[in-house]
C-alpha cells in the first residue's frame, strides 16, 4: 500500500471518494480508514504505527469542523499529510484554516475545500518523484488533459 485515506466521519465518505479516483486512474493501491483524532485517539496512533510498518509514502487527511485530524496525524508521523478541507460549517472556511495554518516544522499539504480529488493528484505527484512508471503515467496524463482541453475550446466560444 502505498497511500492511505483518512477521514473521521462516515458522513464524509463522499467527499473523500476523490481522492480514492484520482489513486485508481494511476492504480495507486490505498487503504482508506475512518478515525477520528477526538473520538478514537488510540485507534488512530494504532493505525498510524501500522501504516508505517507497512511503508505507506503518503497520507490524505479530510476534516471538517475543527479539522484537527490532518495536524494530528503530521504530528505523529513524518509521512507527508495531504489535508482536505470538509464543508461542514462556515462554507468550509474554517476547516480549511485549521488545515493550513499548522505551527512551524509540523506542515500539512493543504488543498481546495472538498477538493480531494486534488489531494489523490498531489498524492501521485509525490509518487512519481520515486515510480518511474507513476511519473510516465502523470506525463501522458497532462498531455491527453491539454490535447482535449485545446480540442474542445478550439471551436470558439459562444456566451
Amino acid at each position: 500500500m502505498k497511500v492511505a485515506i483518512i477521514f473521521g466521519s462516515k458522513s464524509d465518505s463522499e467527499v473523500m471518494k476523490g481522492a480514492a479516483k484520482a489513486l485508481k486512474e494511476f492504480n495507486i493501491e490505498y487503504e482508506a480508514y475512518i478515525l477520528s483524532a477526538h473520538r478514537v485517539p488510540e485507534q488512530l496512533e494504532k493505525t498510524l504505527t501500522k501504516l508505517e510498518n507497512e511503508n505507506c509514502e503518503c497520507i490524505i487527511a479530510g476534516a471538517g469542523l475543527a479539522a484537527h485530524l490532518p495536524g494530528v496525524i503530521a504530528s505523529k508521523t513524518i509521512v507527508p499529510v495531504i489535508g482536505v478541507p470538509i464543508n461542514a460549517a462556515l462554507n468550509g472556511l474554517d476547516a480549511l484554516f485549521s488545515i493550513v495554518q499548522m505551527p512551524k516544522s509540523i506542515p500539512v499539504a493543504t488543498v481546495g475545500i472538498n477538493n480531494s480529488y486534488n489531494a489523490g493528484m498531489l498524492a501521485v505527484e509525490i509518487l512519481s518523484i520515486k515510480y518511474p512508471e507513476i511519473r510516465k503515467k502523470l506525463i501522458e496524463y497532462r498531455e491527453i488533459m491539454k490535447k482535449n482541453f485545446i480540442e474542445e475550446n478550439e471551436k470558439g466560444v459562444e456566451l
